[in-house]
Protein backbone atom coordinates (compact mmCIF):
# COMPACT_ATOMS: atom_id res chain seq x y z
CA UNK A 1 0.00 0.00 0.00
CA UNK A 2 1.23 3.60 -0.96
CA UNK A 3 1.13 5.77 2.00
CA UNK A 4 -0.33 9.18 1.42
CA UNK A 5 -1.36 12.41 3.24
CA UNK A 6 -5.12 12.72 3.95
CA UNK A 7 -6.92 14.95 6.61
CA UNK A 8 -9.12 12.91 9.34
CA UNK A 9 -11.36 14.04 11.81
CA UNK A 10 -10.15 12.85 15.55
CA UNK A 11 -13.04 12.83 17.84
CA UNK A 12 -11.49 13.18 21.80
CA UNK A 13 -14.03 11.55 23.95
CA UNK A 14 -11.78 13.09 27.04
CA UNK A 15 -12.40 16.70 26.04
CA UNK A 16 -15.28 16.32 23.64
CA UNK A 17 -13.68 17.93 20.65
CA UNK A 18 -13.04 16.79 17.36
CA UNK A 19 -10.15 18.26 15.21
CA UNK A 20 -9.22 17.74 11.65
CA UNK A 21 -5.23 16.15 11.52
CA UNK A 22 -3.20 15.91 8.41
CA UNK A 23 -1.76 12.43 8.96
CA UNK A 24 0.20 9.87 6.54
CA UNK A 25 -2.46 6.69 6.05
CA UNK A 26 0.18 3.62 7.37
CA UNK A 27 -2.88 1.22 7.37
CA UNK A 28 -6.96 1.20 7.42
CA UNK A 29 -6.75 2.16 11.15
CA UNK A 30 -3.05 3.32 11.50
CA UNK A 31 -1.95 6.94 11.39
CA UNK A 32 1.60 8.95 11.68
CA UNK A 33 1.02 12.91 12.18
CA UNK A 34 2.53 14.86 9.54
CA UNK A 35 2.23 17.97 11.88
CA UNK A 36 1.15 19.02 15.23
CA UNK A 37 -2.30 19.28 16.47
CA UNK A 38 -2.74 22.57 18.40
CA UNK A 39 -5.03 20.80 21.04
CA UNK A 40 -3.55 17.65 22.12
CA UNK A 41 0.02 17.79 22.82
CA UNK A 42 0.62 14.66 22.52
CA UNK A 43 -0.19 14.05 18.63
CA UNK A 44 2.87 16.13 17.41
CA UNK A 45 4.75 15.35 14.25
CA UNK A 46 5.63 11.70 13.71
CA UNK A 47 3.47 10.38 16.72
CA UNK A 48 1.80 7.06 15.07
CA UNK A 49 -1.82 6.41 16.70
CA UNK A 50 -4.34 3.47 16.28
CA UNK A 51 -7.56 4.73 15.63
CA UNK A 52 -10.79 3.59 15.58
CA UNK A 53 -14.41 4.50 13.68
CA UNK A 54 -16.90 5.29 16.54
CA UNK A 55 -20.62 5.90 15.38
CA UNK A 56 -20.67 9.32 14.07
CA UNK A 57 -18.11 8.26 11.75
CA UNK A 58 -14.85 10.15 13.27
CA UNK A 59 -11.64 8.75 14.20
CA UNK A 60 -11.11 7.83 18.18
CA UNK A 61 -7.61 7.21 18.80
CA UNK A 62 -7.49 3.74 20.59
CA UNK A 63 -3.71 3.74 21.50
CA UNK A 64 -0.63 5.61 20.85
CA UNK A 65 2.07 3.27 19.25
CA UNK A 66 5.03 5.63 18.65
CA UNK A 67 5.97 8.17 20.16
CA UNK A 68 7.20 11.47 17.71
CA UNK A 69 11.29 11.37 17.72
CA UNK A 70 11.75 15.07 17.74
CA UNK A 71 11.44 17.41 20.30
CA UNK A 72 8.47 19.84 20.32
CA UNK A 73 8.48 23.65 21.88
CA UNK A 74 5.51 25.74 21.56
CA UNK A 75 5.74 29.50 21.86
CA UNK A 76 3.38 32.85 21.98
CA UNK A 77 4.98 35.09 19.14
CA UNK A 78 5.00 38.35 19.87
CA UNK A 79 5.31 41.56 17.21
CA UNK A 80 8.56 42.54 18.46
CA UNK A 81 9.20 40.78 15.19
CA UNK A 82 8.03 40.92 11.92
CA UNK A 83 6.42 37.77 9.78
CA UNK A 84 9.09 38.02 7.22
CA UNK A 85 11.56 37.53 10.76
CA UNK A 86 10.00 35.08 11.87
CA UNK A 87 9.62 32.98 8.70
CA UNK A 88 13.71 33.32 8.43
CA UNK A 89 13.97 31.44 11.58
CA UNK A 90 11.45 28.86 10.61
CA UNK A 91 13.58 28.39 7.09
CA UNK A 92 16.19 28.01 9.12
CA UNK A 93 14.59 25.54 11.15
CA UNK A 94 13.72 23.55 8.08
CA UNK A 95 17.35 23.49 7.17
CA UNK A 96 18.20 21.29 10.27
CA UNK A 97 15.97 18.87 9.00
CA UNK A 98 13.07 20.39 11.71
CA UNK A 99 9.54 21.60 11.29
CA UNK A 100 7.47 24.30 12.65
CA UNK A 101 4.01 25.98 12.12
CA UNK A 102 2.35 29.08 12.89
CA UNK A 103 -1.40 28.27 14.56
CA UNK A 104 -3.93 31.06 15.13
CA UNK A 105 -1.56 33.39 13.85
CA UNK A 106 0.48 33.36 17.50
CA UNK A 107 1.52 29.95 18.17
CA UNK A 108 4.57 29.01 17.34
CA UNK A 109 5.22 25.18 17.07
CA UNK A 110 9.05 23.83 16.54
CA UNK A 111 10.10 20.57 16.29
CA UNK A 112 13.83 20.03 15.99
CA UNK A 113 15.49 16.46 15.39
CA UNK A 114 16.51 14.45 18.62
CA UNK A 115 20.38 15.06 17.47
CA UNK A 116 19.82 18.40 16.46
CA UNK A 117 22.35 21.03 17.35
CA UNK A 118 20.27 23.50 16.32
CA UNK A 119 20.30 25.74 20.09
CA UNK A 120 16.57 27.78 19.66
CA UNK A 121 17.30 29.38 23.12
CA UNK A 122 20.59 30.29 22.08
CA UNK A 123 18.93 31.89 19.14
CA UNK A 124 16.30 33.42 21.01
CA UNK A 125 19.10 34.77 23.72
CA UNK A 126 21.71 35.93 20.60
CA UNK A 127 18.19 38.17 19.29
CA UNK A 128 17.03 39.29 22.77
CA UNK A 129 13.61 37.34 22.06
CA UNK A 130 12.06 36.07 25.37
CA UNK A 131 8.79 34.22 23.59
CA UNK A 132 6.33 32.94 26.85
CA UNK A 133 6.74 28.94 25.85
CA UNK A 134 4.19 27.13 26.19
CA UNK A 135 4.31 24.00 28.48
CA UNK A 136 1.49 21.01 28.94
Amino acid sequence: MEIEETRIEVYDKRERTTTSLYVLKLSNNMFRMTENDILNCTLTLGTEFETKINKEGRHEIVKILKESSFITRRFFLTSQFTETEYRLLGDEIIKRAGYWQVDFGGIATINLPEDSDFDIDEIFKTFKFNPIEITE
